[in-house]
């Protein structure tokens, strides 16, 4: 019989401390004021008297720019996705201090972009807060209802935003910006292989379960942001400048973590988990033709723009 989420939890506990032990020999201590340049800060128009935002004052390009407000905004939904793992992983033990971890780390990710953009003028400051209360009011509530699922989700959602930041700080052309992103996508990286290892483990203990897991978070996966005010706009744009899309999505975040768990190698699966990896290896078929197409379409896009001017 399949495990309970509550005894895959107690299972996992003995794992979660090891993980807990190595996150913490490997995560380096920074402080986001020091990758802010302060000094090029000036007042803005309001209580100091300063001048309004212009769009000529950022030196970013509209793709990137998109792309920062983009993964700002999805930082700072924080308070609901602490709600949502604490309620499923619980605040005891090494979970709650992993869940307590985890949480002050994310946290100093929202201040030092939301610091970086305003004080280097990157950003409208007005329209960010305004998109910053409309989004956090809308909050955060997780898709999945299992502790499984949600392993599966933020294993593959950590390592999507790990390389949404850095592929958005190269295509800012900021050196101070590519800095800062580069040092939060270390840290992201780092969650992923705590939750990477964790689900890992959890293919030993039930491979049926946990592979139905995976099969139901991969098919239906959408970035915690996906509930920002015009996101599917925005996302576009973010796509054809190839700081994330769908073939990204498939060669450096679905596949490096499917073959780190060897889920197309495993023996050990039930009826269950055999249907639910054919469902895995159908979905991941079609969306190599949808990838390939898309890329297909968008070089054929640049051709084209490139010979017209």
């Amino acid at each position: 019989m399949a495990m309970t989420q509550t005894e895959l939890l107690h299972e996992l506990e003995p794992v979660v401390a090891v993980e807990l032990d190595r996150h913490h020999t490997m995560a380096k201590e920074w402080f986001p004021h020091e990758y802010v340049p302060w000094s090029e800060g000036r007042d803005f128009d309001g209580i100091y008297g300063g001048e309004a935002w212009q769009e000529s004052d950022s030196k970013i390009p509209e793709a990137a720019r998109v792309s920062l407000i983009v993964n700002l905004l999805t930082e700072d939904n924080l308070p609901s996705y602490h709600h949502e793992i604490a309620t499923t992983f619980g605040r005891d033990g090494a979970w709650g201090t992993w869940v307590h971890r985890w949480t002050a780390e994310e946290d100093r990710h929202g201040t030092a972009i939301r610091d970086y953009l305003t004080v280097t003028r990157a950003v409208d400051p007005v329209a960010l807060e305004r998109a910053r209360m409309q989004h956090m009011e809308n909050g955060f509530i997780t898709d999945y209802g299992t502790m499984l699922q949600q392993l599966a989700y933020v294993s593959f959602q950590e390592l999507a935003t790990r390389i949404s930041h850095r592929n958005t700080g190269r295509a800012s052309g900021d050196e101070g910006c590519e800095r800062l992103l580069a040092r939060i996508a270390a840290d992201e990286n780092l969650h992923m292989l705590f939750y990477r290892n964790l689900l890992k483990a959890a293919f030993e203990l039930d491979p049926s379960q946990t592979m139905r897991a995976v099969t139901d978070v991969v098919t239906t996966f959408q970035m915690p942001g996906s509930n920002i005010d015009g996101f599917a706009r925005k996302a576009m744009i973010i796509a054809h400048e190839g700081i994330y899309d769908l073939r990204l999505h498939l060669d450096d975040v679905l596949m490096p973590v499917l073959r780190q768990w060897s889920v197309f190698d495993k023996r050990d699966l039930g009826p269950e988990g055999e249907k639910a990896r054919e469902e895995l290896a159908a979905f991941l078929a079609k969306a190599e033709t949808t990838a390939a197409r898309f890329v297909e379409r968008r070089e054929e896009r640049k051709a084209r723009a490139a010979a017209a001017r």
